[in-house]
């Protein structure tokens, strides 16, 4: 079953993030890079968009693919070499097709020759050159190391995370329904709170989220008719955490008399943020339910799925097989 709808106040805020190719230079440091620029100052306000790194091989080739102008292209000893076999004229040619692909700039290694022709089409499509001593395979990995950093998808949203055996649990629901008192119960069991009321997710690579809380409240928390509270010097530091990844989705709802709900745990619900997909529990709030306590085993459980064993189904299949030999 799919649950990818996400209410309002749930989710807040997914912005597309890009990096200018200036702001790509002054990083050079921190990805352990001497990039230099060589021609193109008046393109470094050019936009990265995407930390995937193309090459320029195929394209001088006459490929009929397509460039991403958002994008950082490699010219390596593979281009260098293609381009000193062409003569001329063929060589001005591959290099002048590449002005259709406005790309946002162009990285040399190992501190390569710069063809004359590919200054000329920097110089005239303001596309900046940027060099540095490091061989092609090296820059490829720094450079999508940072930029899958710098570029991760994020956005905000409204709940709780909690780290419970190692796990990170979000937390969410509407307003009001007991999300911070449900998380202080927990601190108070020995788990540890990353982040109150506001969750910043961040996506990496393909299939895995980590949340944190904000900057200004962090390791705080509000809880009604207590005001804002600081849970580390309270509990001590560890009772609180920085960074977690999230491992499944807990849902509080008010119980509905009418509604149906889940008796064995049999199906499994996801839901979906920034593209991943995640295990989703619906726990319905009611008085006398400790929601806390089902939150924890909920974890528990969890922790039993991800080593391929699943209560329900071990019992399902448990009462199929007496009831078989009871016909038999």
């Amino acid at each position: 079953m799919e649950d990818n709808q996400v209410s309002n106040q749930e989710s807040d805020r997914h912005e597309a993030k890009t990096i200018t190719v200036k702001e790509f230079l002054s990083a050079s440091p921190a990805m352990d890079l001497d990039l230099e620029i060589v021609q193109g100052r008046d393109g470094l306000d050019k936009l990265i968009r995407s930390p995937r790194i193309q090459k320029l091989g195929l394209m001088l080739a006459s490929f009929t693919g397509t460039l991403d102008p958002g994008r950082v292209v490699i010219f390596g000893n593979s281009e260098l070499n293609y381009l000193k076999i062409l003569d001329t004229d063929a060589r001005k040619t591959a290099i002048q097709q590449l002005k259709k692909y406005s790309m946002c700039c162009v990285v040399v290694t190992k501190q390569l020759e710069i063809p004359q022709e590919l200054l000329d089409l920097s110089e005239e499509a303001k596309i900046p050159i940027l060099r540095c001593s490091a061989v092609s395979s090296v820059v490829i990995s720094k450079i999508t190391e940072y930029l899958e950093r710098r570029l991760a998808s994020e956005m905000t949203i409204h709940g709780v995370l909690i780290e419970i055996f190692g796990l990170g649990v979000l937390v969410l629901g509407p307003s009001g329904i007991g999300k911070s008192e449900c998380a202080l119960e927990l601190v108070l069991k020995g788990h540890r709170l990353v982040a109150d009321d506001y969750v910043q997710l961040t996506r990496h690579g393909m299939n895995q989220l980590s949340g944190e809380g904000g900057k200004i409240l962090r390791h705080h928390m509000e809880l009604r008719g207590l005001g804002i509270i600081n849970i580390k010097e309270l509990f001590g530091i560890s009772a609180t955490g920085a960074s977690q990844n999230i491992d499944f989705v807990v849902r509080l709802e008010r119980w509905k008399p009418d509604s149906e709900y889940d008796r064995l745990g049999v199906e499994q619900s996801t839901i979906e943020f920034l593209g991943v997909s995640l295990p989703i529990i619906n726990i319905p709030v009611a008085p006398g339910r400790n929601v806390a306590m089902l939150i924890e085993v909920a974890a528990r459980i969890q922790l039993l799925r991800h080593r391929g064993y699943q209560s329900s189904t071990e019992d399902l299949f448990k009462k199929d097989a007496q009831q078989s030999d009871k016909t038999v």
